[in-house]
């Protein structure tokens, strides 16, 4: 009988873990678990508890297991893009049996020669990006199986990551029991669910991921993943106003901002849009109260993704793509036209996980898919 397809993706983002286990079937990829487990381990990308961290992990991993009825033994890990460099390696590999045809073993010998390839102490390799091949001149990303040659040059993209912050997110995921399958960076992943790659033959992309403690800007052009920068500003800067005045959490801030709220003056009412008791009497807050508190912070938002990128749009033809938790406030789609550029927010369609926070790990089932004609790996979750 055929193994089952089926995987786990697990992202250890700034305030939650998120695991979802779906299932490649025949042509479809099918939605079986999402766990969203609450965690205070993250500070600005960096792991500061990571029993908190573990706790979590295992939590979620337990509640899906119970849910599906199977143990969850294996994961595909997403890494933040911190640190990231990006290095090209070309490889000759000579085609010297009596057929003179190219192999899988021929494309495999060349990858392996590749990432042996060690710039720094202080870098780990994360993913392999683009592979050029070229086969009696003739340059595709195809890979040139059965192809008549005495030699197939490949022009190889590694990414490296910050070695000390790939050892502390996969060490969270081992010791929570879990064998990890395979790493991929979070911008990385997110470029595979939403075709990024396929969007950058004339153009440049940037990615705006942004989530509650931070926003990642990754730079795409010509099918590669060329830089990626962290900025220590999210939506949770937004709601912090809301919480200093009146003493709102910043989930109950997030929900008020994600449902009920306008972001443009101009369609800002004066409802109620939340009532509570505080100190045995009753409080109550309107859209207005609550646009007045988030707009600055909004605005100065914006502006800095505009000055950060300024550079990159100066130069030709740009694009935003927007994604990434803080992408659930619906209401940012009538604002982005505040950036410098033309900007589309990504919404996976994905039946089961329509959810802007799980793009990364989205990403991460498919990256795997893509590396599978080559790795030949047939260990599954």
């Amino acid at each position: 009988m055929k193994r089952k397809q089926i995987f786990a993706a697990l992202e250890i983002a700034d305030h939650e873990v998120r695991l979802v286990v779906g299932e490649f079937h025949e042509t479809r990829f099918n939605i079986l678990r999402v766990e969203r487990v609450r965690t205070s381990g993250v500070v600005n990308k960096t792991i500061v508890d990571e029993q908190n961290i573990i706790s979590a992990i295992m939590k979620a991993t337990k509640k899906a297991s119970d849910t599906l009825g199977y143990r969850i033994e294996r994961i595909l890990l997403a890494i933040p893009s911190v640190d990231v460099t990006r290095f090209n390696k070309r490889v000759n590999v000579y085609v010297e049996d009596g057929s003179k045809r190219v192999r899988l073993s021929h494309i495999q010998s060349g990858i392996n020669e590749a990432i042996s390839y060690q710039p720094d102490d202080d870098l780990e390799l994360v993913n392999i990006g683009c592979i050029k091949y070229i086969t009696n001149g003739i340059t595709s990303r195809k890979m040139p199986l059965n192809e008549t040659c005495d030699v197939v040059t490949m022009n190889i993209d590694l990414l490296y990551a910050n070695r000390e912050t790939v050892y502390s997110y996969a060490r969270c995921a081992e010791k929570a029991g879990l064998e990890i399958i395979d790493i991929c960076l979070d911008s990385y992943a997110i470029a595979e669910e939403a075709a990024i790659f396929e969007q950058t033959v004339d153009k440049y992309v940037i990615l705006v991921n942004l989530e509650r403690q931070n926003t990642m800007l990754s730079l795409f052009t010509h099918g590669k993943l060329v830089s990626c920068e962290v900025l220590e500003s999210g939506y949770g800067k937004w709601l912090e106003p809301l919480r200093n005045q009146y003493g709102l959490p910043i989930d109950v801030g997030f929900r008020l901002i994600q449902n009920t709220c306008a972001l443009e003056e101009k369609e800002v009412s004066d409802s109620v849009v939340y009532i509570w008791s505080e100190a045995g009497e009753s409080r109550q807050l309107r859209e207005r109260e609550v646009y007045a508190c988030i707009k600055e912070a909004i605005q100065e938002w914006f502006d800095m993704i505009n000055e950060t990128s300024q550079p990159i749009i100066d130069s030709g033809n740009v694009r935003y793509v927007l994604s990434g938790e803080g992408l659930e406030i619906q209401e940012i789609e009538k604002r982005k036209g505040d950036l410098n550029a033309e900007a589309q927010i990504y919404v996976p369609q994905t039946i089961g996980a329509r959810d802007c926070g799980l793009v990364t790990c989205l990403g991460l089932f498919y990256s795997w898919k893509t590396q599978l004609a080559i790795r030949k790996d047939e260990r599954t979750s």
